[in-house]
């Protein structure tokens, strides 16, 4: 079945347009088919029922007394044509024929009295016997006269159709190249725009088969839009970021080549290694802010507690190089849809910046909450660090925005605009605001209820 399927998939024409045309035609011909038997088997029936009935009223006439000849039997019986209307054929009880309307018609005698179908002269024949007293009347017609006037009937039926099919067949492909009109006009669209060019199609008036097509296909636009916008923020950022720190490692390097003793060396090398260090560090967030932003979005379920423990494993050698405290706090178990990798880091980005930014001997604080099933699910970071001033709060989430007021500390203000990428990613909101039990900075990461599913 299946290789029958795609062997006349490969018979049907590849045009819309056509293909509607040709099953229409094959429909006007099947139903003219259908039509055509069904008028023809119905005149037939029609008339076997009106023949019959002529039939038995020509013997019951007959019952009185034999014609004179056969021409008195009605108009337009010819004895020498074998498809004349009626035979009639007399017979004595004793199996004698007495009168025969047509000459050398010859059909047989039958005992049977009523209706009956016989083989003669080449043909079917109906007969209608009655008998009387002294005689057995038979009137005989051949089937073909009936089945001719049925064809008759049947042709005339389907004359009107024939008329009327190529009529059919135009409107029917007037209305489909109306109905595809928009299609073609989407089709010019696309064809005449530049490569550059992902803004939104046209969806007016195009058939509802076709409008959830365009609708993805738009969206498919918005996001190549997004991953070229993604694309160019990363060179204009990359191309504005690594210019200081290139230029420093060039400094850095000219000052080791100018060292004159192993001290002065060994203080530039050092300089030189902090300075790759930075570098790398700036590459590699700005490799994960791009991630973050071109990503689609994700739906596995993550066990958010655990995302957190995996985060503070990631940080734990930074928070014991500079004695800060970092722990988990009593946690829910709470489960978000999203990818694991990405949450992961959004959680070290929050830890990094807390460890960065919390004098030496601090404290770093992680928990999650989860609220009753089906309300929002909230991961907090909190640090004894200096905090973010109000004012300086919706700045902060922005990409190569430093606020912090430690000196000592470096970086290139990407940490918390991935944090704001990964977040948004998720349906989730991040808000800052200052901390009332350590007295730093506090950074709430809120997972929205229609975007979460939360376990005890």
């Amino acid at each position: 079945m299946a290789k029958l399927s795609r062997a006349l998939h490969g018979l049907l024409p590849r045009s819309l347009r056509m293909r509607l045309l040709a099953f229409l035609l094959a429909a006007i011909v099947l139903a003219g088919a259908v039509q055509g038997a069904l008028a023809y088997r119905g005149a037939l029936a029609e008339a076997d029922a009106l023949f019959d009935y002529h039939m038995q009223q020509t013997a019951l006439a007959l019952r009185s007394g034999l014609p004179v000849d056969a021409q008195g039997l009605g108009p337009g019986l010819d004895p020498e044509d074998e498809n004349h209307e009626f035979i009639v054929q007399v017979w004595t009880n004793e199996g004698l024929r007495i009168f025969e309307s047509a000459v050398g018609a010859d059909l047989p005698q039958i005992a049977v009295l009523g209706f009956a179908n016989v083989q003669a002269r080449g043909g079917t024949y109906r007969v209608f016997s009655l008998q009387t007293r002294a005689q057995v009347i038979q009137v005989a017609q051949n089937m073909a006269v009936r089945q001719g006037m049925a064809r008759s009937l049947a042709l005339r039926t389907l004359a009107p159709l024939a008329f009327m099919a190529p009529l059919l067949v135009l409107a029917v492909w007037w209305g489909v190249s109306r109905s595809l009109a928009p299609v073609e006009r989407v089709r010019r669209q696309l064809a005449q725009r530049q490569a550059d060019d992902l803004s939104p199609v046209s969806d007016a008036q195009l058939p509802d088969e076709v409008q959830p097509l365009v609708s993805e296909l738009n969206l498919l636009f918005e996001r190549v839009q997004r991953a070229f916008e993604t694309q160019q923020h990363f060179v204009a950022d990359a191309a504005h970021e690594l210019r200081s720190p290139l230029a420093a490692l060039r400094l850095q390097l000219q000052g080791l080549q100018r060292a004159g003793d192993d001290a002065a060396r060994a203080a530039a090398a050092e300089r030189l290694s902090s300075g790759i260090d930075r570098a790398t560090r700036l590459v590699e967030q700005l490799l994960a802010l791009a991630r973050q932003e071109a990503a689609a979005t994700p739906t596995e379920p993550v066990d958010l507690r655990a995302v957190a423990q995996l985060a503070l494993a990631d940080v734990a050698a930074a928070a014991q190089a500079r004695g800060t405290d970092a722990g988990l706090l009593d946690s829910d178990a709470a489960t978000v849809p999203g990818n694991a990798e990405a949450l992961r880091m959004l959680v070290r980005n929050l830890l990094d910046n807390a460890i960065k930014y919390t004098p030496p001997g601090g404290q770093v604080d992680v928990q999650v909450r989860a609220e009753a099933p089906g309300h929002a699910v909230r991961l907090t970071v909190e640090d004894s660090g200096p905090g973010i001033a109000p004012e300086h709060r919706d700045r902060a989430l922005q990409r190569f925005v430093r606020v912090g007021s430690d000196s000592a500390a470096t970086g290139s203000g990407l940490g918390l605009a991935i944090v704001q990428a990964i977040a948004q990613r998720h349906g989730a909101a991040v808000e800052l605001g200052a901390s009332e039990r350590l007295g730093g900075l506090r950074v709430v990461v809120v997972f929205a209820p229609e975007n979460i599913a939360a376990g005890a």
